[in-house]
Protein backbone atom coordinates (compact mmCIF):
# COMPACT_ATOMS: atom_id res chain seq x y z
CA UNK A 1 0.00 0.00 0.00
CA UNK A 2 1.38 3.44 -0.95
CA UNK A 3 1.64 6.37 1.42
CA UNK A 4 -1.26 7.99 -0.44
CA UNK A 5 -3.47 4.87 -0.24
CA UNK A 6 -2.71 4.48 3.46
CA UNK A 7 -3.89 8.03 4.12
CA UNK A 8 -6.85 8.24 1.73
CA UNK A 9 -8.61 5.01 2.75
CA UNK A 10 -9.18 6.12 6.39
CA UNK A 11 -10.31 9.55 5.18
CA UNK A 12 -13.16 8.02 3.18
CA UNK A 13 -14.27 6.41 6.43
CA UNK A 14 -14.80 9.93 7.77
CA UNK A 15 -17.36 10.65 5.04
CA UNK A 16 -15.07 12.12 2.37
CA UNK A 17 -15.39 11.02 -1.21
CA UNK A 18 -12.30 9.58 -2.87
CA UNK A 19 -11.86 12.83 -4.83
CA UNK A 20 -12.09 14.92 -1.66
CA UNK A 21 -9.61 12.66 0.12
CA UNK A 22 -7.13 12.83 -2.78
CA UNK A 23 -7.44 16.61 -2.98
CA UNK A 24 -6.97 17.04 0.79
CA UNK A 25 -3.96 14.69 0.80
CA UNK A 26 -2.34 16.58 -2.07
CA UNK A 27 -2.77 19.96 -0.36
CA UNK A 28 -1.49 18.55 2.91
CA UNK A 29 1.59 17.05 1.26
CA UNK A 30 2.51 19.77 -1.23
CA UNK A 31 1.14 22.89 0.41
CA UNK A 32 -1.32 25.59 -0.71
CA UNK A 33 -2.36 25.48 -4.38
CA UNK A 34 -4.70 27.23 -6.79
CA UNK A 35 -7.30 25.11 -8.66
CA UNK A 36 -5.37 24.94 -11.96
CA UNK A 37 -2.29 22.99 -10.76
CA UNK A 38 -4.58 20.84 -8.63
CA UNK A 39 -6.63 19.92 -11.70
CA UNK A 40 -3.46 18.97 -13.60
CA UNK A 41 -2.04 16.90 -10.73
CA UNK A 42 -5.35 15.13 -10.04
CA UNK A 43 -5.98 14.67 -13.79
CA UNK A 44 -9.42 16.21 -13.83
CA UNK A 45 -11.29 19.38 -14.83
CA UNK A 46 -10.95 22.70 -13.01
CA UNK A 47 -14.76 22.66 -12.64
CA UNK A 48 -14.52 19.33 -10.85
CA UNK A 49 -11.71 20.62 -8.61
CA UNK A 50 -13.72 23.74 -7.77
CA UNK A 51 -16.65 21.57 -6.63
CA UNK A 52 -14.35 19.34 -4.58
CA UNK A 53 -12.63 22.31 -2.95
CA UNK A 54 -15.96 23.96 -2.18
CA UNK A 55 -17.10 20.76 -0.46
CA UNK A 56 -13.85 20.57 1.55
CA UNK A 57 -14.26 24.21 2.57
CA UNK A 58 -17.82 23.46 3.71
CA UNK A 59 -16.43 20.59 5.78
CA UNK A 60 -13.79 22.93 7.31
CA UNK A 61 -10.97 20.75 5.97
CA UNK A 62 -9.59 23.34 3.55
CA UNK A 63 -9.20 27.13 3.92
CA UNK A 64 -9.33 29.53 0.93
CA UNK A 65 -7.21 32.67 0.87
CA UNK A 66 -8.65 36.13 0.34
CA UNK A 67 -6.15 36.84 -2.44
CA UNK A 68 -6.66 36.46 -6.17
CA UNK A 69 -6.06 33.86 -7.48
CA UNK A 70 -7.40 31.95 -4.50
CA UNK A 71 -4.96 29.64 -2.73
CA UNK A 72 -6.40 26.63 -0.92
CA UNK A 73 -4.65 25.34 2.22
CA UNK A 74 -5.27 22.03 3.98
CA UNK A 75 -6.32 22.31 7.63
CA UNK A 76 -4.16 20.26 9.99
CA UNK A 77 -5.50 16.67 10.23
CA UNK A 78 -6.38 16.83 13.94
CA UNK A 79 -8.62 19.88 13.44
CA UNK A 80 -9.97 18.67 10.08
CA UNK A 81 -11.02 15.26 11.39
CA UNK A 82 -12.65 16.80 14.43
CA UNK A 83 -14.70 18.92 12.02
CA UNK A 84 -15.61 15.78 10.02
CA UNK A 85 -16.86 14.12 13.20
CA UNK A 86 -19.02 17.14 13.96
CA UNK A 87 -20.43 16.93 10.42
CA UNK A 88 -21.41 13.28 10.97
CA UNK A 89 -23.07 14.21 14.24
CA UNK A 90 -25.07 16.88 12.41
CA UNK A 91 -26.10 14.32 9.76
CA UNK A 92 -27.28 11.92 12.47
CA UNK A 93 -29.30 14.69 14.11
CA UNK A 94 -30.85 15.46 10.71
CA UNK A 95 -31.73 11.79 10.22
CA UNK A 96 -33.37 11.74 13.65
CA UNK A 97 -35.32 14.88 12.78
CA UNK A 98 -36.56 13.35 9.53
CA UNK A 99 -37.40 10.13 11.34
CA UNK A 100 -39.53 11.99 13.91
CA UNK A 101 -41.20 14.01 11.16
CA UNK A 102 -42.08 10.91 9.17
CA UNK A 103 -43.27 9.08 12.26
CA UNK A 104 -45.65 11.97 12.93
CA UNK A 105 -46.86 11.91 9.33
CA UNK A 106 -47.31 8.15 9.51
CA UNK A 107 -49.36 8.54 12.69
CA UNK A 108 -51.59 11.08 10.96
CA UNK A 109 -52.12 8.65 8.10
CA UNK A 110 -53.63 6.12 10.51
CA UNK A 111 -56.52 8.47 11.20
CA UNK A 112 -57.52 8.66 7.55
CA UNK A 113 -60.57 6.72 6.41
CA UNK A 114 -58.52 4.42 4.16
CA UNK A 115 -56.27 1.60 5.29
CA UNK A 116 -53.23 3.28 3.76
CA UNK A 117 -50.39 3.79 6.25
CA UNK A 118 -47.05 5.49 5.63
CA UNK A 119 -43.96 3.36 6.07
CA UNK A 120 -40.29 4.21 6.00
CA UNK A 121 -36.91 2.56 6.42
CA UNK A 122 -33.22 3.40 6.25
CA UNK A 123 -31.28 1.87 3.35
CA UNK A 124 -27.70 1.10 4.35
CA UNK A 125 -26.00 -0.59 1.37
CA UNK A 126 -26.05 -0.58 -2.41
CA UNK A 127 -27.49 -4.11 -2.32
CA UNK A 128 -30.43 -2.96 -0.17
CA UNK A 129 -31.03 -0.08 -2.59
CA UNK A 130 -31.10 -2.37 -5.63
CA UNK A 131 -33.26 -4.93 -3.82
CA UNK A 132 -35.87 -2.21 -3.29
CA UNK A 133 -35.59 -0.47 -6.65
CA UNK A 134 -35.78 -3.43 -9.02
CA UNK A 135 -39.28 -4.57 -7.94
CA UNK A 136 -40.46 -0.95 -7.85
CA UNK A 137 -39.48 -0.45 -11.50
CA UNK A 138 -41.21 -3.71 -12.47
CA UNK A 139 -44.44 -2.61 -10.78
CA UNK A 140 -44.38 1.01 -11.99
CA UNK A 141 -47.59 2.23 -13.60
CA UNK A 142 -47.07 5.81 -14.82
CA UNK A 143 -43.93 7.73 -13.86
CA UNK A 144 -40.46 7.61 -12.33
CA UNK A 145 -38.47 10.78 -11.78
CA UNK A 146 -35.58 12.03 -9.71
CA UNK A 147 -32.54 14.17 -9.10
CA UNK A 148 -29.78 11.56 -9.18
CA UNK A 149 -26.01 11.47 -8.75
CA UNK A 150 -23.47 10.46 -11.37
CA UNK A 151 -22.86 7.36 -9.22
CA UNK A 152 -26.52 6.39 -9.67
CA UNK A 153 -26.07 6.58 -13.45
CA UNK A 154 -23.10 4.19 -13.19
CA UNK A 155 -25.06 1.83 -10.92
CA UNK A 156 -28.00 1.78 -13.35
CA UNK A 157 -25.66 0.79 -16.18
CA UNK A 158 -23.51 -1.75 -14.32
CA UNK A 159 -26.16 -3.51 -12.24
CA UNK A 160 -28.86 -4.10 -14.84
CA UNK A 161 -31.33 -1.39 -13.88
CA UNK A 162 -31.57 0.07 -17.39
CA UNK A 163 -33.22 -2.94 -19.10
CA UNK A 164 -36.03 -2.88 -16.50
CA UNK A 165 -36.42 0.86 -17.06
CA UNK A 166 -36.55 0.38 -20.83
CA UNK A 167 -39.30 -2.22 -20.44
CA UNK A 168 -41.33 0.21 -18.30
CA UNK A 169 -40.97 2.97 -20.92
CA UNK A 170 -42.05 0.55 -23.64
CA UNK A 171 -45.20 -0.11 -21.56
CA UNK A 172 -46.01 3.60 -21.83
CA UNK A 173 -44.29 4.89 -18.71
CA UNK A 174 -42.34 8.12 -18.44
CA UNK A 175 -38.92 8.50 -16.78
CA UNK A 176 -37.23 11.86 -16.12
CA UNK A 177 -33.87 12.40 -14.41
CA UNK A 178 -31.84 15.49 -13.61
CA UNK A 179 -28.14 14.57 -13.43
CA UNK A 180 -24.87 16.43 -13.07
CA UNK A 181 -23.46 15.16 -16.37
CA UNK A 182 -19.65 14.96 -16.31
CA UNK A 183 -17.17 13.64 -18.88
CA UNK A 184 -16.70 10.17 -17.28
CA UNK A 185 -20.43 9.36 -17.53
CA UNK A 186 -21.07 10.62 -21.08
CA UNK A 187 -21.54 7.10 -22.50
CA UNK A 188 -23.76 6.00 -19.62
CA UNK A 189 -25.86 9.17 -19.95
CA UNK A 190 -26.28 8.38 -23.65
CA UNK A 191 -27.38 4.89 -22.61
CA UNK A 192 -30.18 6.47 -20.57
CA UNK A 193 -31.20 8.67 -23.49
CA UNK A 194 -31.13 5.72 -25.90
CA UNK A 195 -33.66 3.73 -23.88
CA UNK A 196 -36.06 6.66 -23.75
CA UNK A 197 -35.26 8.36 -20.45
CA UNK A 198 -35.58 12.15 -20.50
CA UNK A 199 -32.37 13.52 -19.01
CA UNK A 200 -31.45 17.08 -18.12
CA UNK A 201 -28.22 18.48 -16.65
CA UNK A 202 -27.69 20.57 -13.53
CA UNK A 203 -24.64 21.03 -11.31
CA UNK A 204 -26.85 22.40 -8.51
CA UNK A 205 -28.80 19.30 -7.54
CA UNK A 206 -29.01 19.77 -3.78
CA UNK A 207 -30.91 16.84 -2.25
CA UNK A 208 -30.75 13.62 -4.29
CA UNK A 209 -33.98 11.63 -4.56
CA UNK A 210 -36.26 9.52 -6.74
CA UNK A 211 -40.07 9.26 -6.70
CA UNK A 212 -41.98 6.26 -8.06
CA UNK A 213 -45.57 6.77 -9.29
CA UNK A 214 -45.81 10.03 -7.29
CA UNK A 215 -45.98 8.22 -3.94
CA UNK A 216 -42.90 6.12 -3.10
CA UNK A 217 -39.72 8.07 -2.36
CA UNK A 218 -36.07 7.30 -1.83
CA UNK A 219 -34.00 10.29 -0.71
CA UNK A 220 -30.23 10.16 -0.21
CA UNK A 221 -28.58 11.11 3.05
CA UNK A 222 -25.10 9.97 1.98
CA UNK A 223 -24.93 8.55 -1.55
CA UNK A 224 -21.21 8.97 -2.26
CA UNK A 225 -19.83 5.63 -3.46
CA UNK A 226 -16.11 4.89 -3.28
CA UNK A 227 -16.55 1.59 -5.13
CA UNK A 228 -19.31 -0.04 -7.14
CA UNK A 229 -19.99 -3.28 -5.30
CA UNK A 230 -23.07 -4.66 -3.58
CA UNK A 231 -21.74 -4.31 -0.02
CA UNK A 232 -20.76 -0.66 -0.56
CA UNK A 233 -22.27 1.47 2.24
CA UNK A 234 -24.68 4.30 1.51
CA UNK A 235 -27.45 5.93 3.53
CA UNK A 236 -30.88 6.69 2.08
CA UNK A 237 -34.42 7.07 3.37
CA UNK A 238 -37.30 5.05 1.88
CA UNK A 239 -40.86 6.18 2.54
CA UNK A 240 -44.34 5.77 1.12
CA UNK A 241 -45.60 9.03 2.62
CA UNK A 242 -47.59 10.99 0.05
CA UNK A 243 -47.03 14.35 1.75
CA UNK A 244 -43.26 13.95 1.46
CA UNK A 245 -43.69 12.67 -2.12
CA UNK A 246 -45.59 15.83 -3.05
CA UNK A 247 -42.80 17.97 -1.58
CA UNK A 248 -40.20 16.12 -3.66
CA UNK A 249 -42.37 16.35 -6.80
CA UNK A 250 -42.57 20.14 -6.42
CA UNK A 251 -38.81 20.30 -5.83
CA UNK A 252 -38.18 18.19 -8.93
CA UNK A 253 -40.34 20.29 -11.26
CA UNK A 254 -38.52 23.45 -10.16
CA UNK A 255 -35.15 21.79 -10.76
CA UNK A 256 -36.31 20.34 -14.12
CA UNK A 257 -37.37 23.77 -15.38
CA UNK A 258 -34.03 25.30 -14.34
CA UNK A 259 -31.85 22.58 -15.92
CA UNK A 260 -30.55 22.07 -19.48
CA UNK A 261 -30.95 19.17 -21.92
CA UNK A 262 -28.32 16.49 -21.37
CA UNK A 263 -27.54 16.46 -25.13
CA UNK A 264 -26.37 20.09 -24.91
CA UNK A 265 -24.17 19.33 -21.92
CA UNK A 266 -22.62 16.30 -23.66
CA UNK A 267 -21.85 18.47 -26.69
CA UNK A 268 -20.07 21.01 -24.47
CA UNK A 269 -18.00 18.31 -22.77
CA UNK A 270 -16.99 16.72 -26.08
CA UNK A 271 -15.75 20.08 -27.33
CA UNK A 272 -13.58 20.43 -24.22
CA UNK A 273 -12.33 16.85 -24.52
CA UNK A 274 -11.14 14.57 -21.70
CA UNK A 275 -8.83 15.84 -18.95
CA UNK A 276 -5.24 15.62 -20.17
CA UNK A 277 -2.67 14.10 -17.85
CA UNK A 278 0.20 16.49 -17.13
CA UNK A 279 -1.27 19.35 -19.13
Amino acid sequence: MTEEDGFIAPLTGFGLTEKEAQCYFYLLKYGPKTPSPLARSLKTYREDVHRTLASLVDKSMVRPSLDSPTLYTAVEPEDALESALRTHEAELHEMERRKRELEALAQQQRFRPSDEVSTFKIIKTLKEYLTLVMPLITSLETEWLGAVSDAAVVVASQFGVNPFTKEFIERGGRVRFVVNVTYPIIDMTRELLDIGIEVRHSDQLGILFTVFDRRICISAINAELSHFRLDEPLTALYTEDRTYAQYLLTTFETLWNQSNPAEERIGELLKLGPPQAGS
